[in-house]
This record gives structure tokens, C-alpha cells and sequence, in this order.
């Protein structure tokens, strides 16, 4: 029997927004969340979360 998934899987990000670096909050609904901390660059973002979470749909702020 093959199985799909039901229900989108969602990926919610928060970014503390500093000159020199963001604080990143991801987490899913079912994923209470992982922070770290990164250099500011919108590919290096963009690039973590097609890593770590295909497929997601993405909501963002900050």
C-alpha cells in the first residue's frame, strides 16, 4: 500500500535582522525549532532551506 502526505509541510522563519549577522528561528508544525546564527545573505538562507527542508512551504519575518 502506498502512502501520501495529506497536509502541506510548512516551514516558519524568523530572522533578528543585524548588520553583521541574523539570528535564524526555523520551525515546522511539527518541529518545535532549531536558532543559529549566520552571515546576513539571503543565499546562504535560501540555500539552508532547500537543504533541510524540500518541499516546505516557506513564511517568513522578521
Amino acid at each position: 500500500m502506498k502512502t501520501e502526505l495529506s497536509a502541506e509541510l510548512k516551514l516558519y522563519i524568523g530572522i533578528d535582522i543585524h548588520k553583521r549577522s541574523w539570528k535564524v528561528h526555523c520551525s515546522t508544525d511539527l518541529f518545535s525549532g532549531k536558532s543559529f546564527s549566520m552571515e546576513p545573505s539571503p543565499d546562504q538562507l535560501y540555500e539552508y532551506v532547500i537543504k533541510h527542508f524540500p518541499g516546505h512551504e516557506v513564511t517568513t519575518a522578521y
